[in-house]
């Protein structure tokens, strides 16, 4: 790292970890409906309620609402009290939930009695150390699969599944593992919180599709079963495993799910062996239009979960913050737009550290989608890059290529090359080829990583480049800026007005609040805070 530039990132970097420490504090001692659903499907509930909805959604929604009093309590203790009275399994206790036919306000009234609270809590402790142990043996499983098959060679090369249903996915993904794919990336569809949600805004969600009730029977078309189900996750799984066995070599999953999301993607990578998860809180909060609050409270719950799974967490290149220049009426300069994006990502970055997720577990990606298309978009990469790899030495860097054409399209490739001869061989490239041309397309990523090793460059070496040192100068002085105000005034410095207009709450806002149950499900089974 060049020394003029080094004490400006080293701002930049202690202004993140300063705001994402003070955030991770909060977010710990918050929760939300999406926690509490997914501290469900840790107990082992699964599949649908008798109308065709998500039956810990609808457990959840019937039992607590969106009453910050009880959201606050959890759902968890209420549960396994109930557990207890009936002398049923969680999956019929919930059934019976969701139809009216058990009040969980009641069984939250048992807890005053010492005996039973603490019967409750041994019982939740019970069921969470199985879930634990699941999570623990899938991690083993890893270890284990990468022994007997061999690790991938790097760069890993990524593609995304495109068949929407579990009729197709699993003969494409086969495809795509002979193909050459090290890592294929599934896509959830919106959860059904976030498609209610933009609904009453008038908002439709197109990749959200409800399903039928009665669709857990046993003469369920498989196209029915989206590919990004847990269902059909393990499906995915079991075939990927197979046909990387046949390639001698280990094939990743990624899955990136909808906004609101972040507690049951993680607990769903975390059951079904789910290598990579794309979680962004900030990308969420900017891009997604989610409350602050609920999306690190989401994704604090998520990272204690993936931490324990050993599971990838990979963060975007920053969104596009465009709110302070609707509000001036001046559009950004290119510094600007990439230094609000480095400003947000060192904010995720700090963020999951700050929920101890270990830096050999991060991802990042690297260049912008909107980079391409850019300015001299070479000087600017280099000097991203290189600013990148300075601030994060052990965190792998994440190369998508943007859905594009022409001549923006033809530019990508060229910067990959000059990003991967900065990043070196601890990077992932996700490529957007059709199942056909993938072949073809996993040849010409690992020859341009290949030519990429040739030109190997330090950060240094890189920004000594009076171009690349100009715009990474400008850069950080934006980022620094950019974190100084979010310090100073708030959210509100950054985005517009959300979803639906003036006096709209952000998406999730009435669905968080402070835990006022000191007891937590998961710091005795997962190890810690």
């Amino acid at each position: 790292m060049a020394d003029p530039l080094a004490p400006a990132l080293d701002r930049v970097l202690q202004l993140a970890s300063d705001l994402a420490g003070a955030w991770s504090t909060r977010a710990r001692a918050s929760t939300s409906v999406a926690r509490e659903r997914a501290i469900l499907r840790l107990f082992g509930v699964a599949g649908l309620d008798h109308s065709g909805v998500p039956l810990a959604s609808a457990v959840v929604e019937r039992a607590m609402g969106e009453d910050p009093a009880r959201l606050g309590s959890g759902i968890a203790l209420p549960f396994a009290m109930a557990l207890l009275e009936y002398d049923i399994v969680p999956q019929q206790l919930a059934l019976d939930v969701a139809n009216g036919a058990i009040d969980l306000a009641f069984e939250a009234q048992l807890l005053a009695d010492p005996e039973r609270r603490s019967a409750a809590e041994a019982e939740v402790r019970r069921m969470a150390a199985l879930a634990v142990e699941r999570i623990d043996a899938n991690r083993t499983a890893r270890r284990e699969t990468l022994a007997v098959v061999g690790e991938t060679p790097r760069p890993w090369i990524g593609a995304t599944l495109a068949a929407p249903g579990l009729d197709a996915a699993p003969d494409e993904a086969e495809e795509l593992v002979v193909a050459g794919a090290d890592l294929l990336r599934i896509r959830v569809p919106a959860i059904r919180e976030l498609a209610m949600r933009l609904h009453d805004r008038g908002i439709d969600s197109h990749d959200w599709r409800p399903r039928p009730s009665g669709a857990h029977r046993p003469e369920e078309d498989p196209a029915d079963v989206p590919t990004g189900s847990q269902r059909a996750l393990a499906t995915l799984r079991a075939r990927v495993d197979e046909a990387a066995a046949e390639a001698r070599r280990y094939v990743r999953l990624s899955s990136v799910a909808s906004a609101l999301a972040a507690p049951e993607q993680a607990l769903v990578a975390a059951l079904e062996r789910i290598d990579v998860v794309e979680a962004d809180p900030i990308a969420e909060i900017v891009a997604d239009g989610v409350d602050p609050d609920r999306a690190l409270a989401d994704h604090s719950f998520g990272h204690r979960l993936l931490r324990r799974a050993g599971t990838l967490v990979m963060v975007g290149p920053g969104p596009l913050v465009v709110a302070p220049d609707l509000a001036t009426g001046m559009p950004a300069n290119a510094a600007t737009r990439a230094g609000r994006a480095f400003a947000m990502q060192a904010l995720s970055i700090a963020f999951a550290l700050a929920n101890r997720v270990p830096e050999e577990q991060l991802i990042a990606g690297a260049l912008t989608p909107w980079l391409a298309g850019e300015p001299n978009p070479a000087t600017q990469a280099l000097a991203t890059v290189a600013l990148q790899r300075s601030a994060w030495p052990s965190i792998w860097l994440a190369f998508e290529e943007p859905a594009a054409s022409g001549a923006i399209a033809a530019r990508w490739p060229l910067l990959l090359a000059l990003g991967l001869a900065i990043s070196g061989p601890s990077a992932i490239v996700v490529r957007t080829a059709r199942r056909a041309e993938l072949s073809s397309v996993v040849q010409a990523t690992r020859a341009t990583a290949a030519l990429a090793t040739e030109l190997v460059a330090t950060p240094a070496q890189s920004l000594t480049r009076p171009a690349v040192a100009a715009h990474a100068a400008a850069l950080l002085a934006a980022a620094e800026t950019t974190l100084e105000r979010l310090g100073d005034q708030g959210w509100s410095s950054l985005l517009g007005e959300p979803l639906g207009g003036v006096g709209r709450p952000r998406l999730g806002a009435t669905a968080v609040t402070e835990k006022t149950e000191p007891f937590d499900t998961l710091i005795d089974a997962l190890g810690g805070g």
